[in-house]
């Protein structure tokens, strides 16, 4: 196991910011449930304990033993995991006077402190609490304050123990990055070896060492970053041991079914694809409501995959492109872990198989994934290709589904991504793609009236998909894909332009 730092999760919307920041240092951290803290091992070089929605004052606010790890590692509390500290060790811990959310100054330091060098006086720190450190424990020490909050950072004299009130996790702390560096680099001590590179070499013997010299490894591909990530590592291991399945349901882009294959077999990967159009949209016939749509594309996946895998003889493994955030978003904070989530179209597949699980990429964060694909050579078109919902068109489609609706759409759409990437937006965007509308409107074209479709385009700017806003792409470039769509694709005659954020609006429509 690589050096680590262990992050106690007590329900922080920045848990997994803390995670990133870490990672960025090139040292390897997980996250963990404080109800699931687990035992100190050698390769736990540290412990940071997250912020929390709770006050340490509630009769139900997380409150688990530390001392597995307190004067045995260093400890650094962030927010709710500062006043736990103090609470624990006898501090006293009270509704702040004024409620502190937002930018705040540092107007102390005692930069003679490991955790605070090279920190800048008056640097700005990002506050979110309602509670405050009133009374410090004996013992400890403030080694940093702002004009509202004394005890903005505090240290326990004789042991690497420390807390702080802000969260340095987040951008808007603009010294964060030197706070978190100061403890995991030279507190902790980890050496900074978590790189792409050791990654993939630690993986590879990994994987090698999982999957018998003889057993044979099936994996869902769908032409999307994290599955092909995943087959090539695979393939790096085992070689054409794996055995990959590329499902073209007729919802994909227009010619993406036939570009995927032909890069995949430029991979030196060996793929098998599958056209089950057919099956896809007899499944989908006369199903308007999204939900029905996706479960009636889930189950006949299911079927078509499982269908194919059993033409592989001897297969012991089915592998998943599942990534950390969904490692992270399957578990509960306040109670036991449960299982990992249905993953994206291999959902229910296991149970059916009887195979084992093994996913590589399962310790990764989005970028993270696209640095080790970097690594290993995955071509620039796969490797930062937008997202790609796994039902596909049909919740782009609002409504029912047929084939001349799905033509319609894959030829619009063709028209908007080709004109991103003419133009250089396309990596500005986080992802984007058309909807195409239940309604007709009325045009003119040439001297005739028209009954037509109508498009809405949607293209969004985010770092991970959570939260996003509608990208502002020029407007004589809308005004450019609008009128190639409308006179290039028969059947619409209208075209609008999505600009809500996500939230409230989601970034696909169904």
């Amino acid at each position: 196991m690589p050096q680590q730092i262990l992050i106690l999760d007590f329900g922080s919307q920045y848990t997994q910011l803390i995670a990133r920041r870490i990672r960025e240092l090139n040292v390897y951290c997980e996250i963990h449930p404080y109800t699931h803290a687990p035992d100190l091992t050698e390769d736990i070089r540290g412990v940071v304990l997250s912020g929390s929605p709770c006050s340490v004052r509630d009769p139900e606010a997380p409150n688990p033993d530390l001392s597995r790890y307190l004067g045995r590692v260093p400890v650094l509390g962030i927010c709710y995991g500062a006043q736990l500290l103090a609470h624990q060790a006898g501090g006293e811990v009270l509704p702040a006077t004024i409620r502190e959310y937002g930018r705040a100054r540092l107007s102390h330091l005692d930069r003679s402190n490991a955790l605070v060098r090279d920190l800048s006086l008056d640097s700005q720190v990002w506050m979110s609490h309602g509670d405050t450190i009133k009374v410090l424990p004996a013992g400890f020490e403030i080694i940093a304050s702002t004009p509202e909050v004394d005890v903005a950072a505090y240290h326990l004299e004789g042991q690497p123990t420390y807390g702080i009130q802000f969260h340095p996790e987040v951008t808007h702390s603009s010294e964060g990055k030197t706070l978190m560096r100061n403890f995991v680099v030279d507190i902790c001590g980890c050496d900074q070896s978590w790189t792409p590179e050791h990654f993939v070499d630690s993986m590879v013997l990994a994987l090698q060492h999982t999957i018998g010299p003889d057993e044979k490894v099936i994996l869902g591909l769908s032409g999307g970053v994290d599955s092909s990530v995943a087959a090539l590592l695979l393939h790096r291991a085992i070689g054409d041991r794996l055995y990959g399945i590329f499902v073209d349901n007729g919802l994909l882009r227009k010619d993406e079914y036939e570009g995927v294959l032909h890069a995949y077999k430029g991979l030196g990967l060996n793929v098998q694809g599958v056209n089950a159009s057919q099956e896809f949209y007899s499944a989908l016939a006369g199903l308007s409501d999204p939900e029905q749509k996706r479960k009636a594309i889930g189950r006949t996946f299911i079927e078509v995959f499982d269908r194919e895998a059993h033409k592989v003889e001897g297969a012991k493994w089915l592998a998943q492109g599942t990534i950390y955030p969904d490692v992270i978003e399957s578990v509960s904070v306040k109670g036991p872990a449960v299982t990992i989530k249905s993953h994206h179209n291999v959902g229910g597949l296991p149970d059916r198989m009887n195979l084992k699980i093994v996913e590589p990429l399962r310790a990764l964060f989005k970028d993270e994934v696209r640095q080790v694909g970097d690594t290993l050579g995955l071509p620039h078109n796969i490797l930062h290709r937008h997202p790609f919902p796994g039902p596909g068109l049909a919740i782009r489609i609002l409504g029912d589904i047929t084939p001349q609706k799905v033509d319609l759409l894959q030829r619009a759409d063709a028209i908007f991504i080709d004109s991103l990437r003419q133009t250089g937006l396309y990596d500005q965007v986080w992802q984007a793609g058309v909807m195409l509308l239940p309604i007709q409107s009325v045009g003119v074209m040439g001297d005739e009236r028209t009954y037509e479709q109508v498009v809405a385009l949607r293209a969004v700017t985010s770092v991970d998909g959570m939260t996003a806003d509608w990208a502002h792409l020029p407007y004589d470039f809308l005004a450019d894909v609008s009128n190639k769509i409308i006179n290039q694709v028969r059947g619409i005659n209208r075209v609008v332009y999505d600009i809500s954020s996500k939230p409230p609006a989601t970034i696909e429509w169904e």
